[in-house]
């Protein structure tokens, strides 16, 4: 419904949203900005990759050196989804600390299907996004995956689980009931991902299976704890949002985080690292 972080945000501003997965970036500068959200519970790490066509060189060709990967991008232009997201930050903030940012262009879009496209056309030299985007190139033209999700910003939450505050404060028995749902939907995206590639495959009918499971495989850290290294990232984008100009104060745990759900629903050990 709704395609970045950013057009979420809005949606829960505008009251025409109750529920989101988003990425912590864009809620962070939603939040700073007013938006009357809190995230309940985790979702998912380390979601971000970079996909390029196969005449630049991937992270194991380069000895696992991030600079010389992203160096390759010198007077070229990456595409990423909207200005906000956590895409776009993790992207501009390695420009910055390897001192690019005056060398390559960050294109967005709102669609990041679009990212590929223009790849697949030659407008594009890279992209930056989820690993749906990777194997989505894939599909369309000789691409490969150059930077896995691993190496970009240990733990960093690609999404949680948003509530407007009204639901939060007024209907708290819903929370906990989605909250449920969502543990067990991660408990069988980490155990049994081919039964949940089926039901999506089957849900969604212009995905097939073996594309679903390609997009599982690349990235397979789902779970709804906060944990502390989830928590951790989040207020590390919080000082990179500020340093990057996207916000003008930091802010707090506490004006991000509702934690009273997720002690009740996941009490045990997170299971992001497992």
């Amino acid at each position: 419904m709704f395609g970045t972080g950013p057009a979420m945000v809005k949606a829960f501003q505008d009251n025409k949203l109750d529920i989101g997965y988003m990425g912590l970036p864009p809620a962070i500068i939603g939040i700073e900005k007013g938006a009357p959200i809190k995230c309940v519970a985790g979702g998912h790490v380390e979601g971000t990759i970079m996909v390029a066509n196969k005449k630049y060189n991937t992270m194991a060709h380069l000895n696992n050196n991030l600079s010389d990967c992203f160096s390759q991008f010198k007077g070229c232009t990456i595409g990423v989804p909207s200005k906000g997201s956590i895409h776009d930050v993790i992207l501009n903030f390695y420009l910055k600390k390897y001192n690019l940012l005056d060398d390559v262009e960050v294109k967005h879009y709102k669609q990041a299907e679009f990212i590929a496209t223009d790849m697949q056309k030659g407008i594009m030299d890279g992209g930056v996004g989820t690993p749906a985007l990777a194997v989505f190139a894939s599909t369309i033209f000789d691409s490969h995956l150059i930077i896995p999700p691993e190496f970009l910003c240990k733990d960093n939450p690609s999404y949680g689980i948003f509530f407007h505050e009204d639901i939060i404060d007024k209907e708290p028995e819903i929370v906990l009931k989605f909250l449920n749902y969502n543990k067990a939907a991660s408990l069988m995206l980490r155990e049994s991902p081919t039964k949940a590639a089926d039901i999506i495959s089957t849900t969604f009918e212009i995905l097939t299976k073996s594309y679903v499971s390609a997009v599982l495989e690349i990235s397979p850290k789902y779970c709804i704890a906060l944990s502390e290294g989830y928590v951790k990232s989040t207020m590390e984008f919080v000082r990179t949002l500020k340093d990057l100009d996207y916000v003008k104060n930091e802010l707090k745990i506490s004006d991000i985080f509702d934690f009273k759900f997720i002690q009740e629903v996941h009490p045990e050990p997170e299971h992001y690292s497992k």
